[in-house]
Order: C-alpha cells, then structure tokens, then sequence
C-alpha cells in the first residue's frame, strides 16, 4: 500500500455563497421548492476554506453579485493551464452572466483570457490530468468546445460522453487523483468512454452510485489529501487503502443546487 503520498500546494479561486439560492431547475437535483439556508451555505463554505487553508493551499476570491445565485460553483467558469484561461460559456440562460466576472477577475490579473465560441463549462467538463485534459460532453459542454480548448492551451484533450442527467458534469463522475490516476464512477459514462477510461487509468480508483450520489466524486485532490463529502464513505475508504488522505468537508446544502466541493473551487495553475 503506497504510504508516502506527496501533497502539493494548489491556488484555489472562489466565490462566497452570499447570494447562493435555488430559484430554477437545470439539472436534476434542482427544485425551487426546496429551501435553501444561506447561513448554513456560508459556514459549509467556510469551512471548505478553512481546510484548504490548513492543509497549504492559497485561497483566493471573486466579489460574488447579486442575481446570479450559482456564481459560487466557480469551477464552472473556466479553465487555468499554463496561466491561460479558457472561460465559460453556459448553456443555461440563468448563468450565462456569470462568465464576465470571473473573466474580469482574471484579466486584471494579467492572464490571457479567451472566451469560448461553443457551450463550454469550465472544469465542470474540463479536467487537466497531467499529459491531457479529460473533457466530458452529454449534456453541457458541446464536443466543439473540446477541440477549442486543445487549440487554445496545446494540450491533447481525451472527449468523454456522459450518459447520466445526475452525472451533467464531468467533475460530479470523476476527479483527478494526480498526473497518472484518476476515481471515477463508470456507470456515468458511454459504453466506449468507459473503454477509454479503463486503457487510461487501470488502477484507477472507482466508485460506487451510491458515492457518486453522495458528490463524492466531486472531489479535490493535492496528490495526498482528498477533500471529499463525508457521505462518500466506501470511496473515501478506497481512497484510504491507496494511501490518499479524506478529509471529509460537509457541503450538502450546496447539493441542492447539484453541486459541491469541486464545484466551488477554480484552480489556478
């Protein structure tokens, strides 16, 4: 059993919940009849920093606006390799003002920004993986989005079908362990997809529905440490007995919103 994994410092970009809300449906966990509590939101999130925190990683923020209740989920806004930022392009009308603010926060900072031509959600479907990008497609972003992105950062970029409407997004089936291993839920994917996943990855780790019910799959890894929602407990069990680390991180008032630990948080590479 591997007993000396090497955590990494990562830069992290997020947005405070204080307009978190759940006012439309465009995946299936959404329903505008279920009540949010914003200042239990804000704790959860909080202590998602918090640990990121105490583990090394330098947490940065975007000013959150009102009216655009799911501009916490800031993993869906970009796209950071090599300092470059691909950003967003959302397929839903509700979100789609989300992009110029982070775009904004990214251009003061002097990155290269592009914004996509095609439906492009960010590292909700993009997920560099050390020699490509694992990108998903199904249900948001469109497979020309993948192509864009291979031209813009000149990394190859591996497309992935989706198949699940609770699986919308890559970052809710899998999430990069390191730059040669992966945990995902297979039944989430295409019968070829899944192929594809397997020549990849044969030591992946691989999850059960019930964990990917749980968000336990969307997850951050710093190559030790895995930032995972407490309710996956037989992946985070897994995950132990490879030698990784859970620190289990409750979010569950954001998976009303169908989102959770990845979903609040850009990385910045």
């Amino acid at each position: 059993m591997p007993d000396s994994r090497v955590p990494h410092r990562r830069r992290f970009l997020v947005c405070e919940p204080r307009h978190f809300a759940v006012r439309y449906a465009i995946n299936p966990w959404m329903s505008p009849d279920r009540s949010v509590d914003v200042i239990r939101a804000l704790d959860q999130w909080q202590a998602l920093v918090d640990a990121y925190r105490a583990h090394g990683h330098t947490v940065e923020r975007v000013a959150p606006l009102p009216g655009l209740p799911d501009m916490v989920f800031a993993a869906n806004a970009a796209v950071v390799v090599g300092g470059r930022v691909l950003g967003s392009r959302f397929l839903a009308p509700e979100r789609r003002a989300e992009s110029l603010p982070y775009e904004a926060w990214f251009k003061e900072r002097g990155y290269e920004v592009q914004h996509p031509g095609s439906v492009c959600e960010g590292e909700g479907d993009l997920a560099p993986a050390g020699r490509w990008i694992l990108a998903g497609t199904g249900f948001r972003t469109a497979p020309e989005a993948h192509r864009e992105a291979q031209e813009f950062f000149g990394v190859p970029v591996i497309s992935l079908t989706l198949v699940d409407p609770y699986f919308y997004h890559l970052d809710t089936a899998l999430f990069v362990l390191d730059n040669d291993n992966v945990a995902y839920y297979p039944e989430a994917f295409s019968p070829g997809s899944r192929e594809v996943l397997a020549r990849l990855y044969p030591d992946a780790v691989l999850a059960t529905r019930a964990d990917a019910l749980a968000f336990g799959l969307n997850s951050v890894c710093d190559g030790r440490h895995v930032f995972i929602s407490p309710g996956a407990t037989a992946l985070a069990g897994r995950l132990a007995e490879r030698g990784y680390v859970p620190v289990p991180v409750d979010l569950s008032e954001f998976h009303k919103a169908g989102g959770g630990i990845k979903c609040c948080t850009q990385e910045i590479r």
